[in-house]
């Protein structure tokens, strides 16, 4: 069991970015599968339609469940499979920041990361086109795994222990739950 001190991460994370990492369930339905970031303490993590759909509410009741630090993971602009989820991610996080901020959490709560998303790859599977195309992503999955790690241990390092949080919270649950398929 993990002391009660350990930071606890929360990560909504796109189901578009997590594409390439498909595993079949026993009912023969893909899922998406959430990469592991390699971050310490407790990890919940939940894979959501789209990022820009991400809603306020539940990121305020992570933080009020005493999760230190949320983590949103989204396409890249240019790479998003609904074209506006991206950009909709993105003010939705920074008015989810102004309210953490007002409410005295500071904003260095909330950490929004891109991952490559999949239109490139959904436009030529529908096209049938077979030569290989260069994403407009750029980097290695372990290379993308690093820098929304590094984003997260950045904002562990910076932030306070959540006020909301209690030990019996933190431990609750194992290292790396994944809650796939909304929430």
């Amino acid at each position: 069991m993990e002391s009660s001190d350990s930071p606890w991460v929360t990560m909504f994370v796109c189901a578009n970015c997590v594409q390439g990492e498909m595993l079949p369930t026993s009912s023969d339905h893909i899922r998406s599968t959430i990469p592991d970031f390699g971050l310490p303490g407790r990890v919940d993590s939940s894979i959501i339609p789209c990022a820009g759909h991400i809603q306020t509410e539940h990121v305020l009741k992570v933080l009020e469940d005493g999760s230190d630090v949320v983590a949103v993971v989204a396409c890249e602009d240019k790479n998003c499979h609904y074209s506006e989820g991206s950009r909709r991610c993105a003010l939705r996080v920074e008015y989810i920041r102004s309210l953490v901020e007002e409410i005295g959490l500071g904003d260095g709560r909330i950490v929004l990361a891109h991952f490559s998303g999949t239109t490139v790859e959904d436009t030529l599977q529908a096209a049938e086109v077979n030569e290989k195309i260069e994403s407009p992503a750029t980097g290695s999955l372990e290379q993308k795994i690093k820098m929304v790690r590094d984003q997260v241990l950045e904002a562990l390092r910076i932030v306070s222990p959540n006020p909301f949080s209690s030990p019996e919270k933190k431990t609750s649950m194992s290292k790396s739950s994944s809650k796939e398929g909304g929430w």
